[in-house]
Formats: structure tokens, sequence, C-alpha cells
């Protein structure tokens, strides 16, 4: 019954999305609005980790084989491709290295940042003395 309950909660969230994608204007797919309203409830704590983990996880591991159609309907049409898989791989092979680029700079910096954050709040702490209070021992140094 858990899985059925967290099956519901990820389409309603993914129906949500759909009707947001036929009122909405906007060049956006209905399953990227539907995550997104999804993270939204899993970072505002509406929705618990708990309540979509075991289904998500499910999901996740059989996702590849979602693919096995897509593939076998390029291979199929392998002929209709033929004249322009040359700039089709050169836009594949550029938009994969600059996402790869891409990605480890924006990682690069986040830990820098986190880094930097964490020593200047050590350098903080080191520097602060210690006191401790008790009877008759107010404001004395502790060793």
């Amino acid at each position: 019954m858990k899985f059925v309950k967290e099956v519901l909660l990820i389409m309603t969230f993914t129906f949500i999305g759909e009707l947001l994608h036929a009122f909405l204007p906007l060049p956006v797919p209905a399953g990227v609005y539907g995550l997104l309203l999804l993270l939204l409830a899993l970072m505002s704590g509406v929705v618990k980790l708990a309540d979509v983990e075991t289904s998500g996880n499910f999901l996740l591991d059989v996702m590849t084989m979602m693919f096995i159609p897509a593939g076998v309907a390029i291979m199929d049409s392998f002929s209709v491709l033929q004249p322009v898989i040359g700039p089709y791989l050169a836009v594949i092979l550029v938009s994969t290295v600059l996402v790869l680029a891409l990605t480890g700079l924006c990682a690069q910096k986040v830990l820098s940042f986190t880094e930097t954050s964490e020593s200047k709040a050590a350098e903080a702490a080191e520097e602060m003395p210690e006191f401790t209070t008790g009877i008759g021992r107010e404001g004395e140094k502790s060793e």
C-alpha cells in the first residue's frame, strides 16, 4: 500500500505539471513543471523524502529501460537520419564537452566557496577566547 501511495503522490505532481503546461504559454515540458513542483515540495517540507523515496528509487532503477523504445526508433529510422548524422554527432559531442566543463567549473566554485566559509569559521573560532562561568570563577579563562 505504501508503494501505491508513493506512486500516486508522484503522479499527482506529474498531473499538476501537465495542467501547468496546458495553461501557461511557456515552452517548458510538462514533466519539468512536475519535477520542479515536487522539488519545491520536498525542500519546503510539504512532502517528506520518505513519502516518495522507495518509488523514486524504483523509477530511477528502471529508467534505463525506458530508453530502449527510443533507441529502437532511431535504429528503425536510420535511413532518414543518415544524411544529417555528421552534424548531429558534432552537436552532441560539443554540447557534451561543454556540459562536462561547465559542471566541473561550477563544482569547483561551490567547493572553493564552502572551503573558504569553513576556514573562516574555523579561524573565527580559534580567535575567540573561551570563558567558563561557575561559582567563584566568573570570567576566568579556561585552559
